[in-house]
């Protein structure tokens, strides 16, 4: 943690007057990010925001408060990232900040969260609120938020209750000044309920913030939308053409804000029920947006104490929106039944790969820091191998992550290990092709044992996913797959059960019929967290829902066992220095010996010869039946079939209807 971060960025945060005093600008605005994201990198949503900004409106000066850093390095990183990692227990801190009275009542609930984690079930609630009451009064004592024209808040998960508690605490400091808040937490009922519960918010922006945003400032600090006006705007034409496209935005005085003028702004819903319009306003063409202004966090970063410093991860976007929501089979169906990740975006758009390339090259030569992070829901569907190859060509040794489709090809996963993939999140969800297919995911439990299998290599990137438990409408018939295929991803790195959450606006809670299920407003957590009156009236992101609950808890009881299971093998196995795989083989040209490892049991090896060690090798990746005969037509099906048949016995391929896949990697 103690390595140096790069060198100090002039930035005008230090000196709330600066960027007046050197450019005479009319406006300024403040866009927050409160805990709990994770502390070792920027906000996207921040940074993106400022760097497109700083393109349209270069008489605005814009400054971003990453608060959670301060935050972070005050508690502690690894206690920030106990609690950052962990959706219920991160919004308790600050919900008791909010209400003092119903702290005993928000302690309970962080007890019963925690009991399991021994990082946090130590640590002293009371205390801990104190602690973060004082380092969030520092923070805001700090800054003069009554120069602002406009403060704005980027609100997604976990971040509810902070930014609540940071909005009323600026509030009282700079009444004056308008909030507006955003996010995928603010999309839908729950922008427009957060809008008419907290009095301290005066605008909700709906989907995707920067030309709504832009907007906005520009009604709030008077500039004109005529095209006499249009050369203090910079950017592309379609940027100029859509900024100058409401001639019915009113004029104000410089900074006002008049509570009776409201903006009439698609994509911005306002305190006055009748304006404001729900409908959003998207870039069309990624490639014109600039790339994203970090220069704030970094400069708090190098602010902080020499031992507290790190070399931090850069957030970067290919595309925005899920390209699979278009794909999806099932009539009615957008994406994944259980996703609303994708609420703020309409459609799907992806940069060109020789942007994505340029703008790499620009963020590791400016902030000199490799790691990266692809903060899409999903990566492209086309064009993965010319991009990667074209970021393995700048030649530098990147660290990559990103979120995948378990579908992924070999030849791409090969192409991203070698630019610098690291991880992946592979969205696996399950391994029963039945429950796989209720889940609209539109892949098989075959696809994701042989993704699994492909990252099980040292050479290719880690796997991380999840299974999802206890889906509402699951069965005993999806129990039973499951069971029967986790016996053969015993080899490959575990993922982690996780009962469903609800999501709002996900396929699941729009037809919840079709689930059996029947929807019971926001989830009763929040009841823990917030007061009755105001559980009643905001729209959370986490749902509750009646049908099945406790029998699908029993029914799943098993499939909760059997990861544990997984879980202590796995590392059992890997308890020895260096890496050595569960299932591998070694080719000897004419024959291969395969290695097993097994719980419980004794280790074996399997000697494979001739034809046998073909048959193995060419089902390195899944094949039909009828493609295996036909490789091999010297031995008849019912042959070849036998072979298989042992091979799958053993656990040493894996069969799902008439298609095979080998198991074991080579070492």
């Amino acid at each position: 943690m103690g390595m140096r971060a790069g060198p100090r960025s002039g930035h005008g945060k230090d000196d709330p007057d600066a960027a007046f005093k050197k450019t005479g600008t009319r406006a300024r605005l403040a866009l927050v990010s409160s805990p709990w994201p994770f502390f070792d990198r920027p906000s996207i949503q921040l940074g993106s925001l400022k760097g497109f900004l700083k393109k349209v409106l270069p008489d605005v000066a814009v400054d971003t408060y990453h608060l959670y850093l301060k935050i972070a390095q005050i508690l502690g990183y690894d206690l920030y990232q106990g609690i950052s990692t962990r959706l219920w227990v991160a919004e308790c801190p600050y919900a008791a900040l909010l209400y003092p009275h119903r702290i005993e009542t928000v302690h309970r609930f962080w007890r019963r969260k925690t009991r399991e984690d021994s990082r946090l079930s130590s640590i002293d609630f009371i205390t801990l609120c104190d602690k973060i009451r004082t380092v969030s009064g520092s923070l805001l004592e700090k800054t003069s938020w009554d120069r602002y024209d406009l403060v704005g808040f980027s609100i997604c998960l976990d971040q509810l209750s902070s930014s609540l508690y940071f909005i009323r605490e600026i509030k009282k400091r700079a009444p004056h000044v308008p909030i507006v808040a955003g996010g995928s937490s603010c999309a839908g009922e729950m922008g427009k309920s957060l809008l008419q519960v907290v009095p301290e918010v005066d605008y909700v922006i709906q989907g995707e913030g920067e030309i709504p945003l832009s907007k906005l400032i520009r009604f709030m600090t008077g500039h004109r939308h005529s095209a006499s006006h249009s050369s203090s705007i910079t950017g592309t034409p379609a940027e100029k053409a859509s900024l100058n496209s409401h001639s019915n935005v009113p004029d104000l005085p410089g900074g006002a804000h008049l509570k009776g003028s409201w903006p009439d702004i698609p994509g911005l819903m306002s305190g006055n029920p009748k304006r404001g319009r729900a409908n959003s306003q998207q870039i069309r063409d990624l490639d014109e947006l600039p790339i994203p202004d970090y220069t704030d966090y970094f400069c708090d970063l190098t602010s902080l104490d020499p031992d507290h410093r790190f070399l931090p991860r850069l957030p970067m976007e290919i595309s925005r929106g899920c390209w699979w929501r278009k794909r999806s089979h099932e009539p009615n169906e957008k994406g994944c039944a259980f996703c609303n990740l994708n609420l703020q975006w309409e459609g799907y758009r992806r940069k060109s790969a020789d942007r994505v390339i340029s703008e790499i090259d620009a963020l590791v030569k400016r902030h000199q820091v490799l790691n990266i992070s692809f903060m899409d829901n999903l990566l492209p569907a086309r064009g993965l191998e010319t991009l990667f190859s074209g970021i393995e060509h700048l030649g530098v040794d990147l660290k990559l992550f990103s979120e995948i489709r378990a579908d992924t090809s070999h030849q791409v996963l090969r192409k991203m290990a070698a630019a610098g993939m690291r991880e992946v999140q592979v969205g696996v969800e399950a391994l029963s092709t039945r429950l796989l297919k209720k889940l609209n995911k539109g892949t098989t439990a075959m696809d994701n044992l042989e993704i699994m299998k492909h990252c099980e290599h040292p050479d290719m990137p880690d796997l991380t996913g999840n299974l999802i438990l206890e889906f509402p409408s699951s069965d005993s018939e999806d129990v039973a797959e499951t069971l029967r295929n986790l016996d053969f991803a015993f080899p490959f790195r575990p993922l982690k059960g996780i009962p469903l959450w609800l999501g709002y606006g996900s396929t699941v809670w729009r037809h919840p019929g079709r689930y059996g299920m029947r929807l019971t407003g926001n989830h009763r957590n929040y009841g823990y967290l917030f007061p009755e009156a105001i559980r009643q009236k905001i729209c959370f992101m986490m749902q509750g829902y009646h049908g099945g609950v406790r029998y699908q808890h029993r029914l799943w009881a098993p499939v909760r066992e059997k990861i544990t299971q997984w879980h202590a093998f796995y590392d059992d196995v890997h308890k020895k220095a260096g890496f050595c795989p569960v299932l591998w083989y070694q080719d000897g040209k004419d024959f291969l010996i395969i290695h097993q490892r097994r719980l419980n049991m004794a280790d074996m090896t399997h000697r494979l010869k001739g034809s046998s060690r073909g048959i193995y090798r060419f089902c390195a990746r899944q094949r039909a039946l009828a493609e295996i005969v036909a490789r091999f037509p010297r031995f008849g099906e019912d042959q070849i079939t036998a072979f298989l048949r042992m091979m799958v016995g053993k656990r040493l391929m894996f069969k799902e209807k008439d298609r095979f896949l080998s198991l074991a990697i080579r070492r």
